[in-house]
């Protein structure tokens, strides 16, 4: 799995539906991390609990603190799906996606690590799989981390 951590004060996560509405699916109102996170073909349980615990220990909320050390003071997780990590822009102008889980292999495990990361007492809402997604956020710092699994 590979994850960019961004340290956010506010973010959220809008779904455009085919008729051009936009509903709002995820929001961090609160200090906290939004997380972009793909999915390798051979990734599974093991990366899911590596990653989570690395998301809710990671001290780079301000004084040095975890999101889950902010958690009294309302951190959270916005995690978003998003495929195009893996993608492979060496050759030529067009990206190739090969190195990307398929969507039925990817959705579990994207579910897997929000309902992870919010077993390990951190609040986490999610964008929408597979979904024409809207993301904002105000990056606080700004600390932007990549992070991929063993």
């Amino acid at each position: 799995m590979r994850a960019v951590v961004q340290r956010v004060l506010t973010a959220a996560v809008d779904v455009v539906d085919p008729d051009g509405t936009r509903s709002l699916v995820g929001e961090l109102r609160s200090p906290g991390l939004l997380v972009l996170v793909g999915v390798a073909p051979d990734d599974g349980p093991e990366q899911v609990r590596w990653l989570a615990d690395k998301l809710v220990g990671l001290r780079i909320m301000r004084e040095e603190r975890s999101v889950l050390d902010a958690v009294p003071e309302g951190a959270g997780v916005l995690l978003v799906s998003q495929f195009t990590l893996y993608g492979d822009v060496r050759r030529g102008r067009r990206p190739t996606w090969a190195a990307a889980a398929p969507p039925q292999v990817a959705e579990p495990l994207v579910d897997a690590l929000a309902a992870a990361v919010r077993e390990r007492g951190v609040p986490v809402a999610t964008g929408r799989f597979r979904a024409d997604m809207r993301v904002r956020s105000e990056n606080d710092g700004p600390v932007t981390l990549v992070v991929d699994t063993p």
